[in-house]
């Protein structure tokens, strides 16, 4: 470790951001090896900063709080590992409110629905080093500071094919471990994130152009005939960019889903259901642009995009 503690950002304190950057600061509060600030707008800075975080877990239930919260970026001094936690359509307005914040030694890490986060970050910030990575978590913002866990456990998976980064991926390997996070140093992260993205990119375009939580696609076999059209569709796509899967890659994560509650949803289905905006351009558009590019056929994709434009569209007026 440095003689400074590492200074590791949280952008955007929601059901994501909050359970990770909760444990984080649960761990490492007042720590002289690491200092957690948590980013994120001023109504909730107020009551993170009154009352703490709280975070409900299967188990057990605690109240945290960060070293620092801030909804002002020119507050922070320093950030050596910034890891954003924001709605994918939030990216870029949410990086460039730290512009002056983020130096060139800043490691950013992405923890987005969808895959397209480190190449949009790369062209704000194109001479930082920014790490991939997903999680596999079932948690709620509640309220502004109350985050709930409801699933049976989580998984965080990052890395980086920058040699570069060796040292540096299993120091904070080691800081997420000791804050009980389940941190996998992946290998192929490339890889891991496509796989993650294969089940909540077919998950939220169907969910959210069906308005059906999970249980009512997997019951009814048109609706799971569409999901496994989606999945082999989004398969053609990445084996194009030369990314493969299991022959049975499909079948397993199907059975995966049915081991979820039958009113687990996306959080894109909840937030057309909301009718706000929604990470429709990440985790649908964003296939049928790649697509395009790759001259493959994804017909379904289509028409379940066309669906949530016309759904948006209906909705705004």
């Amino acid at each position: 470790m440095n003689d400074k503690p590492l200074q590791i950002s949280i952008l955007g304190i929601g059901a994501v951001g909050g359970y990770f950057g909760g444990l984080l600061a649960e761990r490492y509060f007042n720590s002289k090896e690491v200092e957690i600030t948590f980013i994120t707008r001023a109504h909730t800075e107020k009551i993170i900063s009154k009352n703490g975080l709280k975070i409900i877990f299967s188990d057990r239930e605690t109240v945290v709080f960060p070293d620092h919260v801030t909804s002002d970026p020119t507050t922070i001094r320093r950030i050596d590992l910034l890891i954003c936690c924001v709605k994918s359509y939030d990216l870029e307005e949410s990086l460039l409110t730290l512009k002056h914040s983020i130096t060139s030694d800043t490691i950013i890490l992405p923890l987005l629905n969808g895959i397209d986060g480190p190449e949009r970050i790369k062209k704000i910030f194109p001479e930082n080093v920014v790490w991939e990575g997903c999680v596999y978590i079932v948690s709620r913002l509640l309220e502004r500071g109350v985050v709930k866990e409801s699933g049976s456990g989580h998984s965080l998976f990052f890395g980086s094919n920058s040699l570069t980064s060796k040292d540096k991926l299993r120091t904070y390997e080691k800081i997420f471990k000791g804050a009980s996070i389940n941190a996998v140093l992946a290998e192929d992260i490339e890889h891991t994130t496509w796989e993650k993205f294969l089940f909540i990119s077919s998950l939220a375009s169907l969910t959210s152009y069906l308005d059906k939580p999970l249980g009512a696609i997997l019951e009814k076999h048109g609706y799971l005939e569409m999901l496994k059209t989606l999945m082999k569709e989004l398969l053609e796509v990445a084996r194009a960019k030369g990314i493969s899967f299991p022959s049975d890659i499909i079948e397993t994560r199907i059975a995966k889903m049915k081991t979820l509650p039958y009113e687990t949803t996306s959080s894109m289905h909840s937030d057309f259901i909301k009718g706000g905006e929604t990470e429709y351009k990440s985790l649908t558009g964003y296939v049928v642009k790649l697509a395009e590019e790759l001259n493959i056929e994804v017909p379904l994709y289509k028409k379940v995009l066309a669906g949530l434009l016309l759904k948006m569209k209906t909705t705004k007026e």
